[in-house]
């Protein structure tokens, strides 16, 4: 495993975990839903209350930070962070469709998008070959999942998943 697949999983998990923590901190404060909590015709959101604008900054914010104290630059880590987000956003959108509550969780659909969009896109910043970028998405599925326990048992995330 390389040092470039590990520092973009490190973004990635960062890309997501940064609206959770926020969530936490800030509690109802700036949490301006997205889609400002419009409904599609099939009365659905077209992503949820839990998609706000504070975590797409929050996002935004510290992946960059964070892709700049391992040494990229201010624009590949705010494009993990969007890719991340787009992923995450798509995945929102189809469970929407399929009438699933927010903040219920969709195996795969919820991990895969938000890492293989990134790793995907930014496959040559980080010299990921195909199967890095699959190693990548299996590790972050892996992972997301086991913080995502340890989170809910320290009371920072809602759902144990």
């Amino acid at each position: 495993m390389s040092i470039e697949l590990l520092q973009l999983l490190l973004l990635i998990i960062i890309a997501n975990g940064s609206p959770i923590i926020m969530r936490a901190l800030l509690k109802t404060r700036f949490n301006t839903a997205i889609d400002f909590n419009h409904k599609l015709p099939d009365g659905q959101p077209v992503f949820g209350e839990s998609k706000t604008w504070r975590g797409l900054i929050a996002a935004c914010f510290f992946t960059t930070i964070a892709a700049v104290l391992l040494g990229y630059n201010a624009e590949t880590g705010l494009w993990v962070a969007i890719y991340a987000i787009l992923g995450d956003l798509i995945s929102s959108f189809i469970k929407r469709r399929l009438h699933r509550p927010v903040s219920s969780m969709a195996m795969l659909l919820d991990q895969v998008p938000e890492s293989l969009f990134p790793a995907l896109m930014l496959a040559e910043t980080f010299m990921l070959d195909l199967s890095a970028v699959m190693e990548l998405v299996l590790i972050f599925i892996i992972t997301e999942l086991m913080l995502s326990h340890v989170l809910y048992k320290w009371g920072i995330r809602k759902q144990p998943y």
